[in-house]
């Protein structure tokens, strides 16, 4: 026994933010963005948020699988932009979707925090432990960034994708994950500080911290290393993938990948154009997004792979 995803939902907030509109608060410009990152445009929330964006995607997951609510087990999102520190976005969601047979909880792998909400399902469906499942990455980042900050405010958008899950004779095949904590520090973004009779502080709070360089070369060499565990511990061969859906990063990521791997950048589909890195949502969306325009068929092979904070990493091959 193993999982399946058997359907697919995804939320965009209502409001499309430009490159050029970007350009209007800060030193930067279309082409400037686009040509080193792909991005040419991203939904940011205004009324919207983590758990409404969640629900959303959610709802249009169990119609796609033609699941109810009451048939989930476990709820599991991927986020670190909660609305709230307690209760978890999954709780929300669950009283939500009226899931009252569910078990619900979050995880934070940042960028990989679907992949390894997928994982973690699959191994509560592995140990018997539960039938259905819904998996959701999730994040209003917009809410951790400094818009004064080009060099990481133009890269991000927010958005909710999902996926329901079930227990089935075929779906994943193999996955690999893995972090690398030394290295966290090239992509942080710092949460309270104490602030205690003991001890006082101007309770500021931080904002998303990256260097560049350092996670381009991460993704670059750990991606395409990862990918090639998951389809030798499988048997498959690179060509026997029909689609390679990976976190969208940036567009020289992805096709520094797709070279590595020796194959043409058509398996490798972007949604990052329009919706920029959602962290743990793009991996779903981008799933979403392939499934609703008809690219994918039963028994089709595809790859998920998300990487980024943490450092963090998890990949997975699956029978669509």
């Amino acid at each position: 026994m193993t999982s399946r995803i058997i359907g697919t939902g995804s939320c965009l907030p209502e409001t499309v933010v430009t490159n050029d509109d970007l350009s209007a608060i800060v030193d930067t410009s279309d082409e400037w963005i686009s040509s080193r990152t792909g991005i040419r445009e991203r939904r940011l929330a205004k009324e919207e948020t983590t758990t409404s964006l969640s629900l959303e995607a959610a709802k249009r997951a169990l119609a796609d699988a033609g699941v109810s609510s009451k048939e989930l087990d476990l709820i599991v999102v991927g986020t670190l932009t909660g609305d709230y520190i307690t209760p978890s976005a999954a709780c929300e969601v669950q009283a939500g979707l009226g899931a009252v047979n569910a078990t619900a909880f979050d995880i934070n792998a940042a960028c990989s925090g679907f992949m390894f909400g997928l994982h973690m399902v699959n191994a509560y469906i592995r140990a018997g432990m539960c039938r259905t499942a819904l998996v959701i990455g999730a994040e209003t980042l917009s809410r951790i960034l400094d818009w004064s900050d080009r060099s990481t405010c133009v890269l991000f958008g927010d958005g909710a994708g999902a996926a329901v899950v079930q227990a089935q004779e075929r779906g994943l095949i193999a996955f690999d994950q893995g972090s690398d904590g030394e290295r966290g520090a090239c992509l942080a973004c710092r949460g309270r500080t104490n602030n205690n009779p003991l001890v006082q502080t101007d309770k500021t709070y931080g904002y998303v911290q990256m260097d560049g360089q350092e996670v381009y070369k991460f993704a670059v060499t750990t991606v395409p290393q990862s990918i090639r565990r998951v389809l030798e511990n499988a048997g498959t061969e690179a060509e026997d993938v029909s689609y390679y859906l990976l976190h969208q990063a940036n567009l020289r990521i992805i096709q520094s990948v797709a070279k590595r791997l020796k194959l043409e950048p058509e398996r490798f589909p972007v949604s990052l154009d329009h919706c920029g890195n959602i962290s743990a949502a793009s991996v779903p969306i981008l799933l979403d997004e392939v499934n609703r325009k008809g690219m994918l068929h039963r028994g089709d092979k595809i790859v998920l792979s998300g990487f980024g904070g943490g450092l963090t990493w998890g990949t997975s091959l699956l029978e669509w």
